[in-house]
C-alpha cells in the first residue's frame, strides 16, 4: 500500500465516493445520512460554476479514505474572510496513519492562500479522539455556546 496521500477537489468523477464518506461520517456521528434530496443539493452546491461548499478528497492508492467540507464567510473584526471547516473524516481503518493531519494541513494552506483572518470549526463533546486531534495540533477550545435553528425552527418563525 502506498503511503502517500492524494489530495483531489471533488467533481463528477469521484462524487459517489464522497457520498459514501459523507454517510459513513453520519453513521459515525450517529446521525441520519443524507437522503436523495440531498444528495442531489449536495452535487449541485458542490459542483456548480460558484459553488456554496469545497469539499476534497483524501486517496491511498486507488480507494477513497478521508474527505474535507470548508466554506468562507467573513469577519467584520479582521476585514478578511474566515474558513469554517465543516468536516473532516477519515474511515476508521485509516485513522492513526497521519491522513487526519494532512487533510487539517491541506486545509490550512486552503486558508494560506485565501488569506483567511481564521480556521473555525465544532467538535461534537463525546468525540474524545477529535478533540484531541484538535488540541494535539494546537488548536484552542472556545469559550462560546453555539446556538442553532433547524430547518422547522427557520419555517416556524414569525417574521413581521
Amino acid at each position: 500500500m502506498s503511503t502517500e496521500l492524494i489530495i483531489e477537489k471533488i467533481n463528477l468523477h469521484n462524487f459517489k465516493a464522497f457520498l459514501d464518506l459523507v454517510e459513513k461520517l453520519a453513521i459515525y456521528e450517529k446521525l441520519t445520512p443524507p437522503d436523495d434530496e440531498a444528495k442531489a443539493r449536495l452535487e449541485r452546491d458542490g459542483l456548480s460554476e460558484n459553488p456554496k461548499y469545497i469539499a476534497y478528497l483524501g486517496k491511498l492508492d486507488d480507494k477513497y479514505v478521508a474527505y474535507v467540507i470548508y466554506f468562507f464567510n467573513y469577519s467584520s473584526f479582521y476585514a478578511k474572510p474566515l474558513m469554517y471547516i465543516e468536516d473532516i473524516f477519515v474511515l476508521e481503518e485509516y485513522r492513526r496513519q497521519g491522513i487526519g493531519t494532512k487533510m487539517f494541513r491541506f486545509c490550512v494552506q486552503q486558508a494560506l492562500e485565501h488569506d483567511c483572518g481564521r480556521i473555525e470549526w465544532c467538535v461534537l463533546n463525546w468525540n474524545e479522539p477529535g478533540i484531541k486531534f484538535y488540541e494535539k495540533n494546537g488548536a484552542k477550545k472556545l469559550e462560546w455556546t453555539f446556538f442553532r435553528y433547524d430547518q422547522d425552527q427557520i419555517n416556524s418563525f414569525s417574521v413581521p
